[in-house]
């Protein structure tokens, strides 16, 4: 599924507080450090920057974990 998100997409994921929401506002194609650790992806296997609907925090997820909201 992961080649089939892009910048825009409304997702969903799992976390420990339940179903969140936001949306993409970024893919990451080659590694990069967030929050002091390095994030790694490649083209075929990118992360996705999402901001939260609710709170409006930046998450960083694999295709793998997201779904189409």
């Amino acid at each position: 599924m992961a080649h089939e998100l892009k910048v825009g997409d409304h997702v969903r994921w799992s976390s420990e507080a339940g179903h969140v929401s936001g949306t993409i506002t970024k893919v990451h194609v080659r590694d990069f450090e967030w929050h002091g650790y390095t994030r790694h992806c490649t083209a075929d296997e990118p992360q996705y920057e999402i901001k939260s609907d609710k709170t409006e925090h930046v998450a960083m997820h694999k295709g793998s974990a997201l779904h189409h909201a």
